[in-house]
């Protein structure tokens, strides 16, 4: 077992290495035909050091984004070759691919940067936070409930846009001597003001359920996934009424850990396409695509776990049912929304039909959902959060330009510093292009 442990490892690095390989040379094709930004031209930028598989991450912001670059110049800084092209494919704002250290150091050299934003927590994070001449700022990939959500990290920023009050409530209990009133700035769901897209079938009686779950997770705590313990069966009796239309959307990583719970996915996937066969009128969508917005529009309501998913949903103010997690040790915490959600326990999966219309039609379920909208957004009227995100990035430009003044650059600031001035140490990041990882000297 060992040496087939070794072996099935060996294979899987070197594949890692040779794809990393390919992606790089391509990107050594594309990238001179690339336009960089003019030097001096950027002054915020988005800095992502995860691989393609986490894009999903930063793709949410685009909307956001473009937006705000009518005002500033905005730039995403990629350190990953495959993430890099895809981006550079996508983007409504312009790449930076900066796979070395001294790549990233002559970007920084080359433009004025004075906010640089955070969409997750990668440990790389730290290769462009010890510059001390701007400001660091996390902005996550969505909100929730997860333990992600009150990590200690949060105190590694300058900044956090959060949400909305149940983020300040949620960090004020968990966090010690933590400054929430400087340092986390309320901005709303500035998404929601971006669901673009059209929906793949036509406008019906059908009822219309988004159900996406999370994946499975990699530790017992973090066991949110409910592909297994509800899917298969809610999606089986979704199907069988010939009334429900469903959308089928699962996190890009499910299956990388459980074999069992990617047969599940795949069986999903298979009966809703055998149904649209059989039945060409049910139009079932499975969605894999990168884009999110119609899903979150068109769904009548959406069944989701706990995950960033939830308040994406919430966000837009429609019905919502939360499938909780049946692992003793998936941690939940239900002191905010989720104390006070519609649930959906494994056993029920089977009567997911009663589940659906009761929240549809519940006058009671409707003003729960509207009194946590606001608890968690603020103002969701459309354009408002966006409005918000553009206040907050305005609000740190002019801390920049007060302490710039106050702290003159020299020569000698700890943030110049070349990473060649700093140890050398063997770490483990991760590789280019998948989810294994190689070890690499920094």
């Amino acid at each position: 077992m060992p040496l087939r442990d070794d072996v099935s490892t060996g294979l899987r690095l070197a594949r890692s290495l040779w794809r990393s390989r390919i992606t790089r040379r391509r990107l050594a094709r594309i990238t001179p035909t690339m336009s960089r930004p003019a030097p001096g031209t950027v002054q915020i930028a988005v800095y992502f050091a995860d691989a393609e598989v986490n894009l999903y991450q930063i793709r949410q912001w685009y909307g956001p984004l473009a937006d705000l670059a009518t005002t500033w110049p905005v730039t995403i800084i990629s350190r990953s070759p495959a993430a890099a092209l895809t981006l550079f494919d996508e983007s409504p704002v312009p790449v930076v691919y900066a796979r070395q250290v001294a790549d990233l150091e002559q970007f920084i050299a080359d433009q004025d940067l004075r906010v640089v934003l955070y969409v997750n927590q990668n440990s790389r994070n730290f290769q462009m936070m010890r510059y001390s001449r701007m400001w660091h700022v996390f902005i996550n990939h969505g909100e929730s409930d997860k333990m992600y959500m009150t990590t200690n990290q949060f105190k590694a920023y300058d900044y956090s846009l959060v949400a909305g009050q149940a983020a300040l409530d949620r960090l004020r209990r968990k966090l010690w001597d933590y400054d929430l009133e400087k340092r986390a700035i309320p901005i709303g769901r500035p998404q929601t003001d971006h669901l673009e897209g059209v929906p793949p079938f036509p406008a019906d009686d059908r009822v219309v359920v988004l159900y996406a779950p999370t994946w499975e997770g990699d530790r017992a705590a973090a066991s949110y996934g409910s592909i297994v313990s509800h899917g298969l069966a809610a999606v089986r009796a979704l199907v069988a009424t010939g009334r429900h239309r469903v959308i089928y959307r699962p996190h890009p990583r499910s299956g990388v850990v459980d074999a069992d719970y990617k047969a599940a996915n795949d069986e999903i996937m298979r009966m809703l396409t055998a149904e649209n066969l059989r039945d060409p009128s049910a139009h079932h969508v499975v969605d894999t695509g990168a884009e999110l917005g119609w899903q979150l529009r068109v769904a009548d309501v959406a069944i989701t776990d706990i995950s960033a998913m939830v308040y994406d949903r919430l966000a837009t103010g429609r019905p919502i049912i939360v499938t909780r997690p049946v692992h003793d040790d998936a941690l939940v915490d239900l002191d905010g929304f989720l104390g006070d959600a519609d649930w959906l326990d494994a056993a029920e999966a089977t009567s997911v039909v009663d589940v659906v219309t009761r929240v549809l039609v519940s006058t009671e379920s409707q003003e729960r959902l509207q009194s946590w909208v606001r608890h968690h957004f603020g103002d969701t009227t459309a354009g408002a959060a966006t409005q918000r995100f553009r206040a907050a990035i305005e609000h740190l430009m002019g801390e920049w330009e007060t302490h710039a003044a106050l702290h003159p650059a020299t020569s000698d600031d700890a943030g110049d510093h070349a990473l060649s001035d700093l140890p050398v140490a063997n770490t483990i990041t991760p590789a280019d292009d998948d989810d294994e990882t190689i070890i690499r000297r920094v």
